[in-house]
């Protein structure tokens, strides 16, 4: 792992391309520094400066600094770059960053300078943010060594922004916002350090408390989903990802592939890492502000106190559709509550202390409720009625925040009336908002990572007895070297069944006589299906003949088969007949694989059948690091799941067949990356065992 540290705690910063022309970059960045208060050592650099920049000695090189240079900032055209990064690297420059623009963000010549700075950053084992950023900030340094207009408010929130645009807008609205940051960067194009080693960093770094990111893309990195859970445990990361991945987009093949959407990817490998993804910005900076502030809640149990029974009602309906759960007092609690709140009010939960409710009514309900063994978060709503006293409530509050370690979520229902409160209750680590869907969204993401500890990450797959990779590898390579990319039946079959995957045997028929054979070998009755990956739609042209029920049918079938193959695609030369065992019916289910360019391959399980793609009950897990409680949790995700269970008399069925096949395809997914779709449908899912009826392979 880099070691960061000096970004951001350096005891000098030179800056080549320093200005003594306000409104330059240059100018900016050391002006920054300087009237940010940062108290280590600043070296201007600029070969045109005449003795001195900003009052600060300058130098021509690099070079001539007589000390060693822990942190430099480039801000000069990019053609000069990595010229001066080969003088940074000689000269013992550990740490950079490059605010110059003109890399491959403008194109092919750009896209060179950048594969050249990189490898000189690799060279020298320079740590390079950027280029093309917009710098990097340390509130507790102090050191503001971007050329954004200020320096943000001192805080526990570091930000990660891969858009400068949108990194200097959120330090102008922050301002205002109550919120506060440990460190903001810029990433840039990303040339050197990635967001996942900033995040590790700041995993172990005391001044931050919750990670918050606006990312674009996210660097390739063969472990993600292991290197960020660890990293994920340490400290809350949120991300806002825009755009979408390539997963399903240029797959549609199989019935995986269709069902794969465009992001699914990255929605998946996030949730199996413990990342906490939004889709607003708004999101991202609400829950920031209350991991920020709130301890982590131990349940999902909520209490809620009101002077509007409207605000009520709204955050019940909210905390419903999230998952949390609203806290039914005991008869002790209730008759607590009822004597300090009027009978025209509420003593049940949402708690309703009524509009005229004085600043102790709402001391009383809170110390009550907070002693409450059974609630695990409140949330307080204040709406701004004519005898509302926002500032003694917000009091109060923080009197109770002192004595209770649970999280209050405070909901001040109004605008200027309550900037005061807002004020003192953020300083003093409360998170307020002003609707209360937005606390209910905050609290729920911070029950559901409070829960990241208690998960069980030890791999399921990578220990899988009973496979035979060398079988695989020797059908794999036969298909190759005829050309092909898609497997036959019967090659799926024999691959399915060195990985232990249950499934009715299929073997090929070259010659009416060889489909007797087989027929009585697997014994009646059997299917007979055309074995050719070029014809899509077998049952189309009269391919596939069922229920074969003696060895005379058997031939006729084969031989029927081939004349309309031939009358239907006279230029396609079959492979021969496929004769497989029927197998008596079941519950449908599908298990599948689309690959992804970036995470790899990704598990699906659904509902099988013919309707697959209509109903579309399907989930996803990445197989890499798949544990079996996320094979638990992707079956139950899906409605599938209660049929298995036995649905209105029903018996049940074999459920751990089921873990065991996602479990088998998971690990020849990993075993062999050319499998770019995997395609099982249906399966036949019995009170014992199981029986795949489908199997499609596609390499790449």
């Amino acid at each position: 792992m880099r070691d960061l540290n000096k970004i951001f705690k350096p005891d000098s910063v030179a800056v080549i391309g320093a200005s003594n022309t306000p409104g330059k970059v240059g100018y900016i960045i050391v002006d920054n520094m300087v009237s940010g208060g940062y108290q280590g050592k600043i070296y201007p650099v600029n070969p045109n400066a005449d003795g001195e920049i900003q009052g600060l000695k300058a130098y021509a090189n690099i070079k001539d600094i007589p000390d060693k240079v822990d942190l430099v900032i480039m801000s000069i055209p990019a053609v000069f770059v990595n010229d001066s990064v080969r003088d940074c690297g000689e000269a013992g420059v550990e740490n950079m960053v490059v605010i110059s623009a003109g890399f491959k963000e403008i194109g092919e010549e750009g896209a060179k300078l950048e594969e050249e700075l990189t490898a000189l950053g690799e060279e020298y084992g320079i740590n390079i943010i950027g280029p093309n950023s917009l710098g990097t900030t340390d509130s507790h340094t102090p050191l503001n060594s971007s050329f954004s207009q200020m320096m943000p408010p001192a805080g526990n929130i570091a930000f990660i922004s891969q858009s400068g645009a949108m990194m200097v807008a959120i330090l102008d609205w922050s301002v205002r916002s109550g919120i506060g940051f440990s460190k903001v960067i810029s990433l840039g194009n990303k040339a050197g350090v990635t967001e996942t080693e900033l995040m590790k960093y700041l995993a172990d770094d005391p001044e931050t408390a919750v990670i918050i990111c606006y990312l674009e893309s996210i660097s390739e990195d063969d472990d993600f989903i292991n290197s960020m859970r660890e990293t994920a445990a340490k400290k809350p990361i949120i991300i806002l990802k825009s755009g979408s991945s390539s997963a399903g987009a240029e797959a549609a093949s199989s019935h995986t592939g269709a069902l794969a959407g465009s992001d699914l990817a990255f929605d998946t490998a996030f949730k199996q890492s413990g990342i906490l993804r939004v889709e607003t910005m708004a999101d991202l900076f609400d829950l920031g502000l209350a991991f920020s502030k709130a301890p982590l809640p131990t349940g999902p149990n909520v209490a809620i106190i009101t002077n509007a029974g409207g605000g009520g009602v709204v955050t019940v309906d909210a905390m419903e559709k999230a998952g949390l759960k609203l806290v039914q007092f005991d008869d002790e609690t209730k008759a607590r509550l009822r004597e300090c709140i009027p009978d025209e009010g509420s003593a049940n939960n949402p708690i309703d202390v009524l509009g005229d409710a004085p600043v102790q009514r709402y001391k009383e309900s809170l110390d009550i409720v907070l002693e409450d063994d059974q609630v695990d978060s409140l949330i307080i709503m204040v709406c701004p009625t004519a005898s509302a006293d926002p500032d003694g409530i917000a009091k109060v509050i923080l009197e109770a925040e002192k004595k209770f370690t649970k999280p209050i979520m405070v909901v001040n229902m109004g605008g200027p009336s309550f900037d005061n409160a807002n004020d003192m209750l953020r300083a003093n680590n409360v998170p307020t908002y002003v609707f209360p869907e937005t606390a209910v969204k905050a609290l729920e993401a911070m029950t559901r990572y409070a829960r990241v500890e208690e998960r069980n990450y030890t791999d399921c797959v990578s220990n899988i007895e009973g496979t035979n990779k060398e079988e695989v590898a020797k059908i794999f390579a036969k298909v190759k070297e005829d050309g092909r990319d898609t497997l036959l039946g019967s090659e799926a079959y024999a691959v399915a069944d060195a990985y232990g995957i249950s499934a009715a045997p299929i073997k090929l028929a070259t010659s009416a006589s060889d489909a007797g054979d087989l027929a009585e070998e697997m014994e009646f009755p059997v299917v007979l299906k055309i074995a050719s990956d070029k014809i899509l739609h077998k049952s189309d042209i009269g391919g596939v003949k069922v229920g074969i029920e003696n060895r005379e049918e058997a031939e006729a079938a084969y031989d029927e088969i081939i004349a309309n193959a031939k009358k239907a695609h006279p230029d396609i030369i079959p492979d021969g007949v496929e004769v497989q065992k029927m197998m008596p019916s079941g519950q449908e289910v599908l298990v599948g694989m689309v690959k992804d360019r970036q995470f790899g391959p990704m598990i699906a399980f659904g509902m099988g059948g013919i309707y697959v793609n209509l109903i579309e009950d399907v989930s996803f897990k990445l197989a890499k690091g798949l544990t079996c409680d996320e094979i638990d949790e992707q079956i139950e995700n899906t409605k599938v799941a209660t049929l298995l269970k036995g649905y209105r008399g029903e018996a049940p069925c074999d459920i751990e067949e089921v873990k065991e096949a996602i479990k088998r395809v998971a690990k020849l997914t990993i075993d062999f990356p050319e499998i770019s779709e995997l395609d099982i449908n249906p399966i036949f899912v019995y009170e014992e065992g199981s029986s795949a009826l489908d199997v499609k392979i596609k390499l790449d």
